[in-house]
């Protein structure tokens, strides 16, 4: 019983990483990227639908993202909801294609970007801390019941901190991989 508790918090864990990476993805480094736009919410005629399910996105070199609605009455849309974003592109459309200059990235830029990366990264650290306490809450509660004996008991919360300092260090190395990339010119 105790080992499908700690199953459950590693599976938890991993989706916390999963989740962490995809943040990472949509950061923008100076690089066209089609994941730093894939995921954003266009509102669709009243419907919230990620970028991706509403057009392909390339990258057509170093600096350009190329946006192609499969629908034509999407471009304004888009358009718009990339303007109105955080990114801070401008789109170019022509009516049927929306093409983003990627500029390149100023010093100050890059520090704001690095800050926002060690953000999401406390974040991610956060839910791991949260998926860790739910667990030890759980085992603890089932040794009060009678369940699972004492040793059992302390040698699944010293395997929970270990899965725990395992997938902080895979946050933390990911964080440092990306602040890298960031600050490379």
């Amino acid at each position: 019983m105790v080992q499908q508790v700690i199953d459950d918090t590693d599976q938890r864990m991993a989706g916390a990483i999963t989740h962490y990476q995809r943040d990472l993805g949509g950061i923008r480094t100076g690089r066209a990227n089609p994941a730093t736009v894939e995921n954003m919410l266009i509102d669709y005629f009243g419907t919230p639908m990620p970028l991706n399910q509403l057009a392909q996105i390339s990258a057509a070199d170093a600096r350009m993202l190329v946006i192609q609605p499969w629908d034509r009455n999407a471009v304004e849309i888009i358009s718009k909801a990339i303007q109105q974003s955080d990114l801070g592109l401008t789109p170019n459309n022509d009516g049927e294609v929306i093409r983003l200059q990627i500029p390149l990235m100023t010093e100050e830029r890059r520090k704001e970007v690095v800050r926002m990366v060690r953000g999401k990264a406390e974040d991610a650290r956060v839910a791991v801390r949260n998926v860790r306490k739910g667990a030890r809450e759980e085992i603890r509660e089932m040794e009060k019941q009678g369940e699972v004996g004492q040793d059992d008991s302390k040698r699944a919360l010293d395997q929970l901190q270990k899965l725990t300092d395992q997938t902080v260090g895979k946050i933390d190395q990911m964080t440092s991989s990306k602040e890298s990339e960031v600050m490379h010119v």
